[in-house]
């Protein structure tokens, strides 16, 4: 850790100092007064400022920039409502494991309970999704407390961090010691249980990893595909776990999650929760090996084989270097090739449909047709996106976005910003239900303004489809579960500054597809699906 310096200034650029140290690169923000400094800091710096037009786009936005680069995202937000407004992306980034700094402005300490404009103590909202959250008591404390924050954030298992920074304290200028680098601590595992695994995954006759986010947030990719090879397991994937094994290789799968899971004998799930997503880790007769970052992610509902904790770079390149009695899963693997290509075949069928109104699957069918490699992928929606977990397999780790265990629809425009500021020259394609667009489409004008083109492809149905569907089923009629048929959302787009079409026959798909990526502006495709189709039950979202 290099040693600190001594600097002068006011708070936000006491707190800039301290942020650039961590490696944050720009700032996410909706304008407010509590927070000023830090926009003086940023502009006299020439630090990027990005702008939104709802909190929650900024928090989500910021949690983008921590998935895809696994470095602190920063979204700044003014005190009350600023701050209540970013609650839900504070709340998704807790359980994706993000590493997101919200710094919120505060009504000042000196006149606390005089009822100031927009006071309200923010710390017992945020205090239980967040990994540390603190009111600054001085100027002099603001670098050190960035510096505890974010080392709180990005500790595994990683996540957000808060922090208050009242009026007089970030106003005031002061003279403060920058941190020094960060010093973040490694988990070390306990050998003895990375030992226990290695052994029951080398023997199981029917092995099978899934692999999820925390893989790709622990940078344990490659230490991943080293130890499927080494031990040649079969691996799937959820989450940004996606495109950790490219769709061409021999060991990954999609399709044959179920044939594999009721034939498995021992399931290895790495980097990810046993949570709803997993049958809650019941999985039968088949033992459980879950491997994660830290011992606070072992499940408590459950009780695995063996559950090794700490840094999945070293657990995984453990694995790998296994030199015990091993089995032939050869056979195992190609069963499930077997009916893999079956599924694959099946799928085929389906994205190529000529049916009108449009199945949700032919639209996944022309867009695999116009996606790149690298293009990042966000889905922000119900219905119309577990069309998207079941049809489109990323092809590279890093690429794939979705709002996680949480489920907070309203993530499109704020990870689509924080997507195409990571990566100006890739395609950035937002996949959107009609029910998720009333959340974020506003901040269209965010990505046209500030001259962020992305693509947006709407699946517009005109009901709350994972509602509507179980609800006829359950009672027989549905109530709350409409919306406006084929309402033009490419005019509320093109009104914001972009541009976009309705698309309403199948053969119009792939040429407006390719006129949205050819724009140059924010530019929203508006398909109108068939509200018959059903969500479908075998989404790889899970």
């Amino acid at each position: 850790m290099t040693s600190p310096e001594r600097i002068e200034g006011h708070g936000g650029e006491l707190a800039l100092a301290a942020l650039r140290a961590f490696g944050v690169k720009e700032m996410f923000t909706l304008s407010g007064g509590h927070v000023f400094p830090l926009y003086d800091a940023a502009h006299k710096t020439g630090f990027p400022l990005y702008d939104v037009r709802h909190e929650q786009s900024a928090v989500f936005a910021a949690e983008a920039v921590a998935k895809l680069q696994r470095r602190p995202g920063l979204a700044v937000l003014t005190a009350g409502p600023g701050v209540t407004n970013g609650v839900s992306g504070l709340t998704s980034a807790y359980f994706n494991g993000s590493p997101v700094l919200v710094i919120g402005g505060r009504a000042p300490a000196f006149r606390w309970g005089s009822g100031s404009l927009q006071e309200i103590d923010h710390l017992p909202l945020v205090a239980p999704v967040t990994k540390y959250a603190a009111t600054v008591g001085s100027g002099e404390e603001i670098p050190g407390a960035v510096a505890t924050a974010l080392t709180a954030a990005l500790t595994a298992h990683r996540g957000p961090a808060f922090l208050d920074l009242p009026l007089e304290v970030i106003f005031s200028a002061t003279d403060a010691d920058t941190p020094g680098s960060p010093d973040v601590p490694v988990v070390q595992p306990d050998p003895e249980d990375v030992a226990r695994a290695a052994q029951l995954i080398a023997s199981a006759e029917r092995p099978v990893i899934i692999a999820g986010s925390d893989v790709y947030a622990g940078d344990a990719v490659a230490a991943l595909r080293e130890a499927a090879e080494a031990l040649h397991v079969p691996v799937f994937t959820n989450g940004m776990g996606r495109g950790a094994l490219p769709p061409e290789h021999q060991l990954a799968f999609a399709k044959s999650r179920r044939t594999a899971i009721t034939g498995a004998d021992v399931i290895v799930v790495i980097g990810t929760p046993l949570d709803f997503r997993l049958s809650f880790g019941d999985f039968g007769g088949a033992q459980v090996v879950h491997i994660v970052d830290a011992p606070t992610q072992r499940a408590s509902h459950v009780t695995p084989a063996v559950s090794p904790a700490g840094d999945l770079r070293l657990i995984l390149s453990a694995l790998a270097d296994y030199e015990g009695v091993r089995g032939d899963h050869t056979e195992w693997v190609a069963n499930l090739r077997l009916a893999e290509d079956a599924a694959k075949a099946r799928d085929a069928e389906e994205m190529a449909a000529e049916t009108d109104p449009i199945r949700p699957a032919r639209v996944y069918g022309e867009l695999r047709k116009v996606l790149a490699r690298d293009a990042v992928t966000i889905g922000d929606g119900g219905d119309f996106v577990s069309y998207a977990g079941k049809y489109l397999e990323p092809a590279e780790p890093g690429t794939w976005l979705d709002p996680g265990p949480y489920g907070c629809l309203g993530t499109g425009m704020g990870y689509a910003m924080g997507a195409r500021v990571t990566y100006p020259d890739r395609q950035v394609c937002v996949l959107m239900g009609d029910g998720a667009a009333g959340f974020s489409l506003m901040d269209v004008e965010s990505l046209a303004r500030q001259g962020l083109p992305v693509v947006i492809v709407v699946g517009n149905n005109g009901i709350w489809g994972l509602e509507k569907h179980p609800m006829r089923a359950m009672y027989g009629y549905d109530v709350a579960a409409d919306l406006q048929p084929e309402l033009r959302y490419d005019g509320v787009v093109k009104a914001l500054g972009g541009a976009g079409e309705t698309v309403v026959k199948s053969s119009e798909l792939g040429p407006a597809l390719t006129r949205a990526f050819e724009a140059g502006v924010p530019y929203l495709v508006n398909v109108l699906t068939d509200p018959a189709d059903a969500y479908p039950r075998s989404s790889n979202l899970a």
